[in-house]
């Protein structure tokens, strides 16, 4: 759905709703034409109701809007005296339509300054229940959401089992686009495994871009930073066509905002050229420097004197949570993930006999390596240059280069490209450059050699992002255990995470205290 599209769709559903309740408005002393104003037909429709001004805000937050229409639709009845179950169902299985057999059938009289309170306990619990329900919506889609690290590619910084907040607004949070949508979770609903949102099946072509008919155009809040250099950022997987968590088809498309949820880090902003040599990051020619929290990792062969290791040991004492695979008679290990002070500590080990690193030649080409043309002899060690596009940029553009931002230029970027001999066209027309209309991203995990990362599957354009993790509220070990030094600490900063814990649980008795203490004074005045 485009910007005029939803402009059009807008001002159809105002018609619609002063069509249905002109003749409630004047029965509520309003004029007939407040019922067909734009927002202000809203906001006098919550003194009509007896409901507070900022209500109308609320029905026009995507996602909070399912929760939000169906209440005033049954607080519309309720206010012309329909408090029945009957009415109430019938205006939410009519989808508000009720109101036009109010509005044009009955003779009715607006109940002023009506009782707001549930008359059942039942009453009671569902409004408490729904009220939550939107206040967690709006903190998860604008605010805050949780998410839990479930591999261990930026392991040292963030390890397998961490939960984590993931801050909404400090890039900026982005409006929702799938428009229906089960509130609070992601691609599919648990348990009854179904998908959590409403997507049109028969996708529609548009130039080169699938787009669901369902969905509203990119739009994000304004943000208070910009992603910085080796920022860890969680963002929308961009190649995601996953019908599920273990089979993948090339031909189903999700909206952006529906795409799994990555989690790396990003070493390459918009207009750095990038380059990986012998595994390490060189941004603009000078090797990246990362924070001090952060460790580099590879892999490596180790051959053994006598059987494989302890992987408790291992895990507890050099803090490996990527565990050693073997060979048939354990004489070798491949560990997916050492940092050099981990290596170095392997050397002195009684049981080593032999290390060998894993890293590849340059020019030795992997197949699975962005971007995958056999004219790029790049791999996971040696990669690029690579330049990274930022929004009005303009390159030059060849056969040669195309390979690296082809997709950005179709999928990403909405145009049509195809080639003729030695000349690319793009819309029809001969390009010999082409100017970007977005900012992208390079994101990497830090264990290099077991983190599926840009080197397989390219640039994350801005639109992708969904957000800066900021503090993990918890954490669990491979065995189940709590890692209590890692509760609440925060993500980013040097030195060594520092647990809040204590200060937090010592405020909570603090705050249940003062509030009890409240309630007792309350009750003997």
């Amino acid at each position: 759905m485009t910007l005029t599209q939803l402009f059009i769709f807008l001002i159809v559903i105002q018609i619609i709703h002063g069509l249905g309740t002109w003749k409630l408005y004047l029965k509520a002393d309003r004029q007939a034409w407040e019922a067909f104003v734009p927002v202000y037909n809203a906001v006098i429709l919550m003194k009509i109701i007896n409901r507070p001004w900022w209500w109308t805000i609320l029905l026009f937050l995507p996602i909070v809007n399912l929760i939000m229409f169906p209440v005033v639709w049954v607080e519309t009845a309720r206010s012309f005296g329909k408090n029945s179950t009957t009415d109430t169902i019938l205006a939410i299985v009519s989808l508000g339509f009720y109101n036009y057999y109010l509005n044009y059938a009955l003779d009715i009289e607006h109940v002023k300054d009506r009782s707001l309170h549930p008359k059942t306990a039942a009453g009671d619990w569902i409004s408490s229940i729904l009220f939550a329900i939107v206040a967690a919506t709006i903190v998860h889609t604008y605010f805050i959401q949780p998410y839990t690290i479930p591999t261990s590619s930026l392991e040292k910084s963030l390890l397998v089992g961490d939960f984590l907040f993931v801050s909404k607004f400090h890039y900026g949070a982005r409006v929702p686009m799938t428009t229906i949508a089960a509130p609070m979770v992601h691609d599919t609903i648990p348990f009854i495994k179904k998908k959590s949102y409403l997507y049109n099946d028969h996708l529609e072509k548009k130039n080169t871009a699938f787009v669901n008919k369902l969905s509203l155009p990119y739009l994000r809040l304004p943000g208070f930073q910009k992603i910085k250099r080796n920022d860890i950022v969680v963002f929308n997987w961009p190649v995601d066509t996953m019908l599920n968590m273990r089979y993948t088809d090339r031909n189903h498309y999700k909206p952006i905002d529906k795409k799994t949820n990555y989690v790396k880090r990003a070493v390459g902003i918009p207009g750095d050229s990038l380059e990986v040599r012998d595994g390490y990051v060189y941004i603009n020619g000078e090797q990246n420097q990362l924070p001090d929290r952060a460790k580099l990792q590879f892999s490596y062969k180790i051959e053994t004197n006598d059987g494989p290791f302890n992987n408790d040991h291992l895990t507890k004492r050099y803090g490996i949570t990527d565990l050693p695979q073997y060979n048939q008679d354990y004489s070798l290990s491949y560990f997916p993930g050492l940092t050099d002070e981990t290596l170095s500590q392997f050397k002195n080990h009684p049981n080593v006999k032999n290390i060998e690193s894993l890293k590849r030649e340059p020019g030795q080409r992997e197949k699975s390596v962005f971007p995958h043309d056999p004219n790029y002899h790049w791999n996971n060690d040696f990669f690029g240059p690579i330049y990274i596009p930022e929004a009005g940029a303009t390159i030059n553009l060849n056969l040669e280069v195309l390979p690296l931002y082809k997709r950005l230029i179709t999928e990403y970027e909405d145009n049509t490209l195809d080639i003729k001999g030695n000349q690319i066209y793009i819309n029809g027309e001969v390009a010999n450059t082409y100017t970007f209309k977005k900012d992208y991203y390079w994101m990497m995990g830090d264990n290099r050699h077991n983190s599926q990362d840009a080197r397989s599957w390219g640039f994350v354009p801005f639109d992708h992002v969904v957000g800066k993790p900021v503090f993990i509220w918890m954490s669990w070990d491979r065995f189940g255990k709590p890692r209590w030094e890692r509760f609440f600490t925060t993500v980013h900063g040097s030195g060594k995470p520092v647990s809040y814990l204590i200060p937090f649980l010592i405020a909570l008795a603090a705050w249940f205290g003062f509030a009890q203490w409240r309630k007792r004074k309350k009750a003997n005045t």
